[in-house]
């Protein structure tokens, strides 16, 4: 069947969607890296979890691992709390592809300049990992 849609002239993302997959389209992409930064700029921690994480989400860094909405809750706070004023000076790089959003970007916060490095892995358009690492 696969061959039949890209014979047709539709794209892999066609099949996907056709089969019953999700993929994430550039502008929904955009939108929700967008949303995920207003999330943090606010400190809303409670409405970038229950509204950007599924309920069993792992966060994964070098340091740590969080899983479950309530321990990435707590997470965020504290993470907020200890980053102070946070801005972004700019996305490096950004790319999106079927299920995943990566990122580079350099911030500011009470700590200093910073590369961040995120990769979220979506399911059922909610992220169910978020891989991060900072420089």
């Amino acid at each position: 069947m696969r061959t039949e849609f890209l014979e047709k002239g539709f794209s892999v993302d066609d099949y996907i969607r056709q089969e019953g997959g999700q993929t994430i389209e550039k502008i929904q992409a955009r939108e929700f890296y967008k949303e995920q930064l207003d999330y943090l700029f606010a400190k809303d921690v409670d409405g970038l979890i229950d509204n950007h994480y599924n309920e069993d989400a792992t966060l994964i860094g070098f340091d740590f691992v969080v899983k479950g909405r309530d321990a990435l809750k707590a997470h965020f706070r504290n993470y907020l709390q200890m980053l102070g004023h946070l801005e972004v000076k700019s996305t490096n790089k950004f790319r999106e592809a079927e299920d995943t959003i990566f990122f580079e970007a350099s911030v500011v916060s009470d700590l200093g300049p910073a590369e961040v490095y995120d990769a979220l892995v979506l399911k059922k358009g909610k992220i169910e990992y978020h891989f991060t690492g900072v420089k």
